[in-house]
């Protein structure tokens, strides 16, 4: 005889264990203490098996009832519904967030410590609040398209393709570990709005770069700034590069830099010869040294670097507006005037730490062209100066 709800409710506990059945294998089983939980009992490639299904009375028989239908359903497919169970307390276990971090922590030898940090900083911000605590097998392309909407609605149109990308390497993750059964992001092609890539604002006028020149020497701020300026002029690597620039990686006498993978975008060993000007900047700047690792002190901390928005207000104060010119802006003005002059395009792109694309070169040689890089950088460093002093001489 089936049960009811008043009979479920009256359940008393007895001096041994009761069943209490429901019919078709559901029962209730009400232990000495008077705990009730839901059980079925069923057969599995010619076992007996028992599967939970919930203690009462948070699991109502009404409830139990369906539970008992839907594992009935796996059952006739061909399943356990005890094994089915587990896979899914595994999968309600993998979550994105928890996925996302395994991924993330696979990158590490493959990216800078910034582009590293930048990264999770981002999934943290844009995507854990919106599907960080979902089973990454059951979020949907929708689920997806709704969270990137949110942001292409804040107008971060460049956030909105950033977090589609790292998304889509922690779901080809996820799949290749069996935690998913597919990638829904390549199902979101022309479901966004089109991003036009902006490119750094960069001054490549000969005049202007000689005003430029002579604004970075006359800003009266702080010391370590001012160098860093200078020095990401003569050398054009990247903000990040020059303000984590340590005394370590300099060798005076060969006048080269070494900068070390760790802080590489790509992860490679990057050489830098040095111009007698870069030289002088980085003998300027001992003065300031304190006996610190870095090179370009921050002012209130002599254990840490100059900040990440030094640069940019130093810029700004010198009267450059964010549209006018950036600290990034010194790699594309590089690049532009000296393939103007006739340097070699592979010579100015080794300079700047580009990959060559050409697999077919093999293992990317990092001291490759670095005679004439070493002219180059010469010469680069003095047609500033004669920049400069063009620019001196219209005052």
């Amino acid at each position: 005889m089936a049960l009811t709800d008043t009979a479920v409710r009256n359940a008393k506990p007895a001096e041994k264990p009761q069943k209490l059945f429901d019919g078709g294998g559901l029962f209730l089983f009400v232990t000495k203490t008077g705990a009730k939980s839901w059980r079925l009992k069923y057969n599995y490639q010619g076992k007996e098996k028992l599967l939970t299904l919930g203690l009462y009375p948070t699991v109502s028989l009404k409830d139990a009832r369906e539970k008992a239908r839907s594992a009935k359903k796996i059952l006739a497919s061909g399943k356990d519904p005890s094994v089915e169970k587990k896979l899914d307390r595994e999968n309600a276990r993998n979550t994105f967030e928890k996925i996302a971090h395994e991924w993330h922590e696979k990158q590490i030898s493959k990216w800078s410590a910034n582009y590293y940090k930048r990264t999770m900083d981002n999934l943290r911000k844009n995507a854990f609040p919106y599907i960080g605590n979902r089973p990454i097998a059951d979020i949907s392309m929708q689920e997806i398209l709704a969270m990137l909407r949110r942001l292409e609605g804040r107008g971060t149109i460049a956030t909105a393709y950033a977090i589609r990308g790292l998304c889509s390497g922690i779901f080809r993750y996820a799949v290749a570990s069996g935690l998913a059964e597919r990638n829904p992001i390549p199902d979101l092609q022309g479901s966004m709005i089109p991003h036009v890539k902006k490119h750094h604002p960069t001054i490549t006028d000969p005049e202007k770069v000689g005003e430029l020149m002579l604004r970075i020497d006359d800003y009266h701020g702080v010391a370590a700034v001012r160098g860093a300026l200078q020095l990401m002029a003569l050398t054009f690597c990247r903000s990040w590069e020059i303000r984590n620039a340590e005394w370590s990686e300099f060798d005076f006498e060969d006048r080269l830099w070494r900068i070390p993978a760790s802080k590489m975008k790509m992860r490679r060993e990057h050489l830098v010869p040095l111009s007698p000007q870069a030289i002088a900047v980085l003998n300027e700047m001992k003065m300031f040294s304190d006996h610190a690792s870095h090179v370009f002190l921050n002012q209130r901390d002599h254990s840490k670097p100059i900040g990440v928005y030094s640069l940019i207000s130093a810029i700004r104060i010198m009267g450059y507006a964010k549209d006018e010119f950036t600290p990034h802006g010194f790699r594309s003005m590089a690049s532009t005037l000296l393939n103007e002059q006739g340097y070699h395009p592979d010579a100015i792109e080794r300079q700047l730490a580009h990959v060559p694309h050409e697999r077919i070169r093999g293992i990317y040689n990092r001291a490759e062209y670095l005679p004439e890089r070493r002219k180059m950088m010469d010469d680069w460093a003095n047609y500033l100066d004669d920049l400069r002093e063009r620019a001196k001489m219209k005052l």
